[in-house]
């Protein structure tokens, strides 16, 4: 019975890890597109090409991603019983925060989408940072545990 626990974990946190790499990939490409197709011409081929891409990536990629974050990183917590461990805690605040970023970044391409660019290219290339931002500071929260 233990071995087939251990060997869950293990697929559990290999399939965690796996779909944390794609959102993140899909986190960090989004606001870049967002950038492109705000220097496209407005109503042009491009900027429609611009419009379909970003759909693509926040269905096809972003949204199985971030359900099966959660869903496997809450295995994980449940697996681990690690409830109460002020890292966990932490790391849920963030993943939280990513998560709300990543709602942000969603109505952001809807209003691409319509038309509307209220940001600048630089301030989308500083949004480009928060996700880099707190996965570096989750990946120190599960690996050393500070708390």
């Amino acid at each position: 019975m233990q071995n087939v626990l251990a060997m869950t974990y293990l697929w559990l946190k290999a399939g965690h890890i796996i779909f944390v790499i794609f959102w993140m990939a899909g986190l960090f490409m989004l606001p870049r597109l967002f950038v492109y197709h705000q220097e496209a011409p407005e109503g042009s081929d491009e900027a429609a090409k611009f419009v379909d891409r970003e759909r693509k990536l926040l269905k096809i990629i972003l949204l199985p991603s971030i359900i099966l974050v959660w869903v496997l990183g809450i295995a994980l917590a449940i697996t681990l019983d690690a409830w109460s461990q002020g890292w966990l805690h932490a790391k849920l605040l963030l993943v939280l925060i990513l998560s709300g970023y990543h709602g942000y970044m969603a109505g952001y391409a809807k209003k691409l989408a319509r038309g509307e660019r209220p940001f600048s290219g630089k301030k989308l290339r500083l949004l480009n940072e928060v996700p880099g931002i707190a996965v570096a500071l989750i990946v120190v929260l599960v690996i050393v545990k500070p708390f």
